[in-house]
């Protein structure tokens, strides 16, 4: 990767109460790139975005974002640090009271004293970038799940964000909308110059935009390399997560006693 880093984990653990979710994991992010965390449900993938963004702080370790250690900082430095994020959720979570062009310019409102005209033109700007200008109007309930993922991505960028972290965009979209999602967090990272963070589970869309995927298992980076690499990996996670193979280190059943034992079908038979 290349050496200018905008985040790094050092080190990182974490637990929710007494359930370990991180072990040690060293990560260093390159502003510029778009970066892939890849992992089964439960491994930690959005814990990570917690802890970028200050939501969380790990238990030992350092995140740094920026150059700033993000658990060291104070309340203000927090939020100036968060208004330089952008967030898609999975859903998108729109303001759903809201029409498309007041979702977009609510964050230009609600951080700058930008006049309204200008305010306008940026809306209509950041609509334009993600082919969505003539829905200005509608409202929430009227989009389509693709559309609405659009919104929601126009919105994240509406102040130019230097990291955009994306929480399974490709979630419930069509084919059509799933490759314009991935086509626009691509040419928007290289245009506006930022880093862009996937949570996906979504392999062969990721691997097609992406620069750089890390592998969570276990809690600890189980792979890491770029797209052509991990399709070569012979670590068998990893080989097993990018062919969705049935067989392989990740479980289908969950750990249980001998099935004969749950029947009774021993006790039966004494």
């Amino acid at each position: 990767m290349a050496d200018d880093a905008l985040i790094e984990f050092s080190k990182v653990n974490f637990s929710y109460g007494l359930r370990p979710i991180l072990k040690g994991v060293d990560m260093r992010m390159s502003r510029g790139q778009v970066i892939a965390i890849m992992g089964g449900s439960g491994s930690g993938k959005t814990t990570l975005l917690r802890l970028i963004g200050g939501e969380v702080r790990p238990s030992a370790g350092s995140v740094t974002v920026a150059g700033q250690v993000v658990h060291e900082l104070g309340r203000n430095e927090l939020f100036r640090l968060r208004r330089k994020m952008g967030m898609l959720f999975q859903f998108g979570a729109l303001f759903t009271d809201l029409s498309v062009f007041d979702n977009v310019a609510f964050q230009m409102r609600e951080h700058t004293n930008l006049p309204e005209s200008m305010i306008r033109d940026l809306v209509l700007m950041k609509l334009h970038a993600v082919g969505l200008r003539g829905a200005y109007h509608l409202m929430p309930a009227q989009l389509s799940g693709g559309m609405a993922r659009r919104v929601a991505l126009a919105r994240s960028i509406a102040l130019d964000p230097m990291l955009m972290m994306f929480d399974e965009p490709f979630t419930g979209l069509d084919p059509i909308s799933l490759s314009v999602i991935g086509g626009l967090i691509r040419r928007l990272t290289d245009t506006l110059g930022m880093t862009s963070i996937l949570v996906t589970h979504d392999v062969q869309e990721s691997l097609r935009i992406v620069d750089y995927i890390y592998f969570l298992a276990d809690g600890v980076i189980a792979a890491h390399g770029t797209p052509d690499e991990v399709r070569e990996s012979k670590v068998p996670f990893v080989h097993q997560f990018i062919h969705g193979e049935t067989d392989g280190p990740v479980p289908f059943h969950y750990q249980a006693q001998a099935y004969s034992q749950d029947l009774g079908i021993g006790v039966m038979e004494r």
